[in-house]
């Protein structure tokens, strides 16, 4: 029988130097799109998917991550002296249970692997899912709960994929695919960022993974991969052939926002699906679209 996912890990220890100055003081998983930061938009994902459990691999400079799901007492009393309940409602929403809150400290930045190996006593011998704040995605169903709908079914690794093109398979972990049905593929092989002329697939993993916990003594072995780093991808293709391993093309629409163009695709096109902001962004575009 499957065991169902209770917990999941936010690597949140990089530095975010493709957005400095900016994050030079401010963690990248605080810049926001619309109104909310990235790792809220995360955080949320993760909650309405049913994760009870939010485990947070932190660095240093990372206190306001911390700070915003804590609980801010000066603010909410202001609040609620200003009778703004819906704001102080919307406020203490962002606090998980109590004890359903972790962090640990990845120490040195060596890798998504090793910050998913950091994680490893908290985590325990379960499956678990993984999300990267910088992937943003829109959908009407949440894409960590399409994944866990396949791995209730299926049981094993789901990772969510998307076709990039040929010419980017060196920015991603590519999938050799042992069968494809157009949503879901079986994997026989992974590879972290091969050129193009040597990619198996153009089928590439995106910031959301179910894992079984047999993930960590890969990852104990700290063999360094593609950059120097120990690499998530090179620990999840060890495991390939132990247990079902699939990835899901998900249903909804990525933005990576650890780029500074699909951090502003993003801020554009979740502001057009609020109804107070839609109208007023659909006129400003609309006057640069004719200057």
């Amino acid at each position: 029988m499957t065991k169902r996912v209770r917990k999941a890990v936010f690597p949140v220890g990089g530095l975010g130097t493709r957005f400095l100055p900016a994050t030079k003081a401010m963690p990248k998983e605080m810049l926001p799109v619309v109104d909310k930061p990235l790792i809220q938009y995360a955080v949320e994902e993760a909650a309405a998917a049913g994760i009870e459990d939010f485990i947070f691999v932190t660095g240093r400079a990372k206190q306001a991550i911390e700070d915003h799901f804590d609980i801010s007492v000066e603010l909410e009393q202001t609040l609620a002296a200003r009778g703004a309940g819906d704001r102080l409602a919307e406020i203490k929403a962002l606090r998980p249970g109590a004890g359903r809150i972790a962090y640990t400290r990845q120490g040195e930045p060596l890798g998504l692997g090793h910050a998913v190996w950091c994680a490893r006593e908290l985590v325990g011998d379960e499956p678990f899912a993984v999300l990267l704040a910088d992937d943003l995605v829109l959908a009407r169903k949440p894409c960590l709960r399409q994944l866990l709908d396949v791995h209730e079914e299926t049981g094993g690794n789901v990772v969510a994929v998307m076709d990039v093109p040929r010419a980017h398979t060196s920015r991603y972990g590519i999938l050799d695919i042992a069968s494809d049905d157009g949503r879901l593929a079986s994997v026989r092989g992974l590879v972290e960022k091969p050129k193009p002329e040597v990619a198996p697939s153009t089928l590439s993993i995106i910031g959301r993974y179910i894992l079984l916990p047999e993930v960590f003594d890969h990852l104990g072995r700290a063999q360094a991969g593609a950059g120097g780093e120990i690499q998530l991808t090179d620990a999840m293709a060890r495991m390939i052939g132990g247990a079902p391993f699939h990835g899901l093309r998900f249903e909804g629409r990525r933005f990576d926002c650890g780029d500074k163009l699909g951090f502003f695709e993003a801020n554009v096109a979740f502001a057009l699906e609020r109804g107070d902001l839609a109208e007023g962004v659909q006129r400003i575009l609309a006057q640069y679209s004719q200057s």
